[in-house]
C-alpha cells in the first residue's frame, strides 16, 4: 500500500507503483486521500491528528474494498508518518514498514522548508501545477499542507509516542540532503520502532527520492521485500 505526500495523489508517483509491483511480485494498491487527486473535495480544515486518523478511517475501508487479509505499507513525507500509524494500529496484520522521507516531528529545517515552498507558490502561474493534479482542489490542498505545518498548534506534533507500537520490520529511506527534514527524522523512526529496522541515507537524494533515484529505490524496497519471506 502506498501513500502519498501532502501536495501527492495517485498519478504524481507516475511509475513508480507499476514498477514496485512488477519488480516485487507483489498487488500495489495507491488512493488518493479525500480531497486530493481524483477524489472527492473537502472544504474543512485538517484536524490536528490528521495523521493517526487517516491510518484510523482509511484502512478498513480498504481492506473491506480489496479484501486483503494482511498488508506491507509505504508512505512519502507526510505519507511516511501516516504508514508508521497504520503499521501501528494494525499491527497483528502488517508485515512490513517502509518510510521515505517521512517527518517524525516538526523542527526548524521543516518549518524553513514550508517557507520558502510558500513563497514559491506565491509566483504566477505556480498553483497552475497543483491544478493538474487536482484540479479545483489545487488551493485546498496546498492551504492544507501550508497551513496545518506552521501553525503554531502543531509545533509538538511527533512520532515518539506511536513508533514503540510498530512491530513488524521497517525500511527507513531518507534523502541526504531533504528540503525538509534533517536526519533526526529517519533517526526517530528507525530507533523507537520495537522491530528490525534498517536506515539509509541516500547520497545525493532531496525530498523525492522515489522519482529522483527510481531505479535505486525500487531495488532497494524490492531487496527488503524480499528479504521478509
Amino acid at each position: 500500500m502506498l501513500l502519498h505526500d501532502s501536495l501527492g495523489c495517485v498519478a504524481l508517483w507516475r511509475s513508480f507503483p507499476a514498477l514496485l509491483s512488477e519488480h516485487g511480485g507483489r498487488q500495489v494498491i495507491a488512493y488518493d486521500r479525500l480531497g486530493f487527486g481524483q477524489s472527492d473535495a473537502r472544504d474543512d480544515v485538517l484536524s490536528l491528528d490528521f495523521i493517526a486518523q487517516e491510518a484510523a478511517t482509511s484502512l478498513p475501508l480498504l481492506q473491506s474494498h480489496f479484501g486483503f487479509e494482511r498488508f506491507a505499507v509505504m508512505g512519502h513525507s507526510v505519507g511516511g508518518g501516516m504508514a508508521v500509524h497504520f503499521a501501528a494500529l494494525y499491527a497483528d496484520i502488517c508485515d512490513a514498514l517502509i518510510t521515505e522521507s517521512a517527518q517524525a516531528l516538526v523542527e526548524d529545517k521543516t518549518r524553513a522548508g514550508l517557507i520558502e515552498a510558500q513563497q514559491q507558490f506565491q509566483q504566477p502561474g505556480a498553483l497552475d501545477r497543483l491544478r493538474r493534479y487536482h484540479g479545483d482542489k489545487a488551493a485546498w490542498v496546498l492551504n492544507a499542507w501550508i497551513n496545518t505545518w506552521l501553525s503554531p498548534a502543531f509545533a509538538n506534533w511527533s512520532l515518539r509516542d506511536v513508533l514503540p507500537q510498530v512491530r513488524c520490520p521497517a525500511l527507513v529511506l531518507h534523502g541526504e540532503h531533504d528540503e525538509y527534514g534533517s536526519s533526526a527524522h529517519p533517526e526517530q523512526i528507525a530507533g523507537l520502532t520495537t522491530g528490525p529496522a534498517q536506515l539509509e541515507i541516500i547520497a545525493g537524494a532531496h525530498h523525492v527520492p522515489h522519482r529522483e533515484q527510481e531505479d535505486w529505490v525500487i531495488k532497494r524496497v524490492c531487496q527488503f521485500l524480499a528479504s521478509l519471506k
